[in-house]
């Protein structure tokens, strides 16, 4: 039977809505779920949020609300077993693929409830000392920071419905600002269950989250001068989300997270055989499968000595021959499906691209899928080589998402790091190196462009965290091409739910004002 999405706004489920989006299982193509179109009341649903919602969170303390976030982990860990299902059925992903986004949302959401909880009684933060405005030291001016006065609306990607909702939501409810979350429509399906049940435990009051699954239509409209929003997908789209008026107009806070040329660089003192040459290839080819590729930070430009361009793409071709694609539900498969076939058309059209510039180094389509057939959204990885990276074009500016990346040889460090800018703005630059030196030098380098710089070395090969893991104690986020945004950081991402203020007046009256706020000082 399938299941039907509705939307829960004004705090409550609507019903009555007629299917106009169907969610397909994109191995076997059977009908799982349904989304209505254009909400009904999002106006009045957003007035609730930004009142009720708001009122009723922005009355507790910070510790409060971060017992809250950690109530919810307790609601969700006890049915991992059916956001698993739905995450295999709906998105094609396997155990271990799910378990990246299922898991991953629930630690970032417990994440922030063990940081929240540091803040106690709070009820305001301060930013920084009061600053001395008067000979007589009396007169002072002290910054503090409040919840904005509006709700947080989320328009998420399809490729994580679990954890783009809680790495958003997370800091978002700790502020004490109400959610309002638009998931990819094609993988809806996840973010609802998820929603639904910690509605149904009755965690959160009235108000304080609401989702709308697809149609996306008048969302933006629904924005007032004090909302903030935040984005995840297409360059273009974000485009045309920052021309409109409660942006461009009313200065609604908005935070975009787009398209990504994402690097992985090789050392110049990494020889064949050597942990930083096993490290790089190992992870080169996990971060290339992991979710069939369908990750903002999987590295679509791999960089490494021209010297060691053939050892490299031999070493990755063995790897990824061993990678069997097919039906999640095969014990013997290790990576799925794409979540759609328009997304599967979307890489094959993307790789002809490519190809107009590099060469195959591995054609993973010569293997047969397993339990899955032609009308799967299943697709093999592919590694390209190009020859000449500095007159190429599309690998610099194209991104595929999927699992493809393209392999280049640079003549030195400094090469190394100039092709990695022509990403114009990337979320991550991972480099592999037992050299210090050069590690240090090329993460200083690298950050201009980079939200992140992932350095990888033997004495950390066991421990770090992947080049395309996303952890909430480092910022998620990139300049240019990527969006320009930024999210995560531990509790820097409160500052995107806050209204900085300056406060002026006797130093009696700002000490009332922090005795009587339970002020944090971050």
């Amino acid at each position: 039977m399938t299941t039907f999405l509705n939307n829960h706004l004004s705090g409550q489920w609507q019903s009555g809505a007629q299917a106009v989006h169907k969610l397909l299982d994109p191995v076997t193509g059977e009908e799982l779920a349904a989304t209505g179109g254009a909400a009904e009341g999002l106006k009045e649903g957003f007035a609730f949020a930004r009142n009720e919602g708001a009122r009723a969170l922005q009355a507790m303390t910070y510790g409060q609300r971060a017992a809250m976030l950690a109530e919810a982990v307790k609601v969700m860990q006890a049915k991992r077993d059916d956001y698993y299902a739905i995450s295999l059925a709906n998105s094609g992903t396997t155990k271990a693929d799910s378990g990246v986004d299922v898991d991953g949302g629930i630690f970032t959401l417990g994440y922030y409830a063990k940081l929240g909880a540091a803040y106690g009684d709070a009820r305001m933060l301060t930013d920084g000392a009061a600053a001395v405005m008067s000979k007589d030291q009396l007169f002072q001016s002290q910054h503090i920071m409040v919840p904005v006065k509006g709700l947080a609306l989320f328009i998420n990607a399809f490729n994580f419905p679990s954890w783009g909702l809680w790495e958003k939501a997370a800091p978002a409810l700790l502020s004490g600002v109400p959610v309002v979350i638009k998931p990819g429509t094609v993988t809806a399906w996840l973010t609802h269950r998820m929603v639904s049940d910690v509605i149904a435990a009755g965690i959160l009051p009235p108000g304080a989250l609401s989702i709308v699954c697809g149609s996306s239509a008048g969302l933006l409209d629904a924005l007032t001068p004090f909302d903030v929003m935040s984005f995840t997908g297409s360059a273009d789209t974000a485009a045309t989300i920052r021309s409109h008026p409660a942006i461009a107009r009313d200065s609604v806070r908005v935070n975009i997270e787009a398209d990504s040329l994402n690097s992985t660089i090789l050392g110049e003192d990494a020889a064949p055989g050597s942990a930083a040459f096993d490290l790089f290839v190992d992870n080169l080819v996990r971060d290339m499968t992991i979710k069939s590729g369908q990750r903002c930070t999987a590295p679509r430009r791999a960089l490494v000595p021209k010297q060691l361009f053939h050892a490299v793409a031999e070493a990755a071709a063995g790897k990824l021959a061993a990678i069997r694609v097919g039906n999640p539900r095969n014990a013997d498969v290790n990576m799925g499906s794409l979540v759609s076939r328009a997304q599967f058309d979307s890489v094959q059209e993307g790789l002809a691209l490519l190809k107009t510039e590099g060469s195959l180094l591995f054609d993973g389509s010569a293997q047969p899928l397993l339990d899955a057939d032609e009308r799967s959204a299943c697709v093999a990885p592919t590694l390209l080589g190009v020859r000449d990276a500095d007159s190429a074009a599309l690998v610099h500016r194209h991104e595929v998402f999927g699992p493809v990346s393209s392999l280049m040889g640079y003549r030195d460090t400094a090469h190394a790091i100039a092709l990695a800018h022509r990403g114009e703005g990337s979320l991550v630059a991972s480099v592999y190196s037992d050299d210090p030196a050069l590690q240090a030098h090329a993460a200083r380098e690298l950050a201009a462009s980079h939200g992140r710089v992932h350095l990888v070395s033997a004495d950390v090969g066991k421990t770090h965290t992947g080049h395309g893991n996303v952890m909430p104690a480092s910022v998620h986020g990139g300049p240019g091409r990527a969006g320009g945004g930024e999210e995560l950081g531990g509790m820097r991402a409160l500052g995107f739910y806050h209204r900085r203020s300056a406060v002026q007046g006797s130093s009696v009256a700002l000490a009332e004002l922090a005795k009587d706020s339970g002020a944090y000082k971050i």
